[in-house]
């Protein structure tokens, strides 16, 4: 069973950055797809990106795309997003969660068995 913890979360000003790490626990991490979601207050959670295990692929949201680049380093067992040109609108708590199998879809929260506990992100205007 995977384990996940964000971090890298924090407040920041509009046109900022920051950098979110996606810390895991367990053996088979290096062979399972990552997602990365976001929660604003009163709002559902929504994707914003997708890294596959061997970090060929990667899938963003349209209002993320070209603000927001994920990677990863399996030999650390991590995986990072990396936020660029920060809006009031970023503003949510930031959760990663690993796919249960590749090739699903990657945008659909129900394709995630582990998450998580999120990291906050806070854009001031």
């Amino acid at each position: 069973q995977v384990q996940l913890v964000e971090s890298g979360g924090g407040l920041v000003q509009v046109g900022g950055s920051l950098r979110l790490s996606c810390a895991a626990s367990g053996r088979t991490f290096s062979s399972t797809d990552v997602g990365w979601f976001r929660q604003a207050p009163g709002k559902e959670r929504e994707f914003v990106a997708y890294i596959s295990w061997s970090g060929g692929s990667s899938y963003y949201a349209e209002s993320v795309k070209d603000r927001f680049t994920v990677l990863r380093n399996n030999a650390r067992n991590t995986v990072y997003l990396q936020m660029n040109s920060l809006k009031p609108e970023d503003t949510a708590v930031y959760y990663c969660a690993a796919a249960s199998a590749s090739g699903g879809d990657y945008s659909d929260l129900r394709q995630y068995h582990a998450w998580g506990q999120g990291t906050q992100v806070t854009v001031s205007s």
